[in-house]
């Protein structure tokens, strides 16, 4: 679907697929045991439609700030949690103004590798594949790097071990069954649903037979 997608709408052929570490919850949160239902209420900064979906299944408001602005925003109380990745969560000091990651991943920041279509059909068959199995040992690597990253980012957050400085100190809050099952039930009635009016019919049969299949979650038709 996105190959066709990328050389419909763009003229550009898909090489590799990859993906920063794990879009996932910092907030400054008082108490203990806190899990999803205590971000009801509260103010949560997003970046896009999707997790402002999720946030809104929460019961709490997206809020969207910019990368820069989210530690003064949590520092002065405009928001009460982010959203962003563990890597830059720790480098971007997210530990000094908040003291919870709950470690729930709300996505990934997809990413991908694609080359102008009439610049690859220039090339010679011999010369594609070439650039594909390379592609494709590289794209490996990457998911690998990718999972290491994501867990030194939530290990340097909270008490280490941490090669890339000293510990953040973060408490981490690992899903619940009951934050599990929450997690589906947002994703079903929230996310998905708010997806299929905002694509289509058509577009949620595909998501179905594709990554509906891997997942588990059928979208609404």
């Amino acid at each position: 679907m996105l190959r066709r997608e990328l050389a419909d709408k763009y003229n550009a052929e898909l090489i590799m697929l990859y993906s920063f570490p794990s879009q996932q919850l910092w907030c400054k949160l008082e108490g203990e045991d806190i899990g999803l239902d205590d971000l009801q209420g509260k103010k949560i900064r997003s970046y896009s439609t999707t997790q402002g979906d999720f946030i809104e299944g929460l019961g709490a408001t997206p809020v969207t700030i910019a990368f820069a602005e989210v530690v003064p925003a949590l520092e002065k109380g405009v928001v009460d949690c982010g959203l962003t990745g563990t890597e830059p969560a720790y480098n971007a000091k997210w530990y000094q103004v908040a003291n919870t990651n709950i470690r729930t991943r709300v996505g990934y920041a997809a990413t991908f590798l694609a080359v102008n279509k009439d610049s690859w059909e220039s090339l010679n068959p011999e010369t594609q594949e070439l650039i594909r199995t390379k592609a494709k040992q590289v794209e490996e690597e990457m998911w690998t790097a990718t999972a290491e990253s994501d867990q030194i980012g939530m290990d340097c957050n909270a008490d280490g071990p941490c090669p890339w400085g000293e510990p953040g100190g973060m408490t981490p809050i690992e899903a619940s069954p009951g934050d599990q099952a929450k997690l589906r039930e947002i994703v079903e009635n929230f996310v998905l649903k708010r997806f299929v009016e905002r694509c289509g019919t058509e577009c949620a049969q595909e998501w179905n037979e594709t990554v509906g299949k891997v997942a588990g979650v059928q979208a609404p038709l």
